[in-house]
């Protein structure tokens, strides 16, 4: 865990939820829970630093801007969750077209190996 300052609150990044992934783009063949999955859900190691007024700031962002996580309130231990949001993330459809790829590839080994 980060080492926190005055003020600072610890924070966790989560799949989205259905409020970040409704809507989202998915590629045909891949499964939708697909579409939740973030290219940093489960880290904790981060901390943010409230506003002027107290409040958190409503979005995160990674990768110079190409991964989009959102505040989603705070879980049992008091940290800030931030939530995957496909639907922000302009790196979101390339990603899941890449998914596909990998789906694709997987179905075609499959019938292949059914076929010998």
């Amino acid at each position: 865990m980060a080492t926190l300052l005055r003020g600072e609150a610890p924070v966790i990044l989560q799949p989205a939820g259905h409020d970040q992934y409704a809507g989202a783009y998915c590629p045909p063949g891949v499964p939708f829970a697909e579409v939740r999955r973030g290219p940093f859900d489960g880290k904790q190691d981060i901390v943010v630093r409230p506003d002027a007024d107290g409040g958190l700031p409503q979005h995160m962002t990674f990768g110079g801007g190409a991964v989009v996580y959102e505040y989603d309130g705070r879980d049992k231990k008091q940290r800030a969750v931030y939530r995957y949001a496909p639907r922000l993330s302009p790196s979101h459809q390339a990603v899941m077209d890449g998914v596909a790829e990998v789906y694709r590839e997987h179905a075609l080994n499959q019938a292949k190996e059914q076929g010998r």
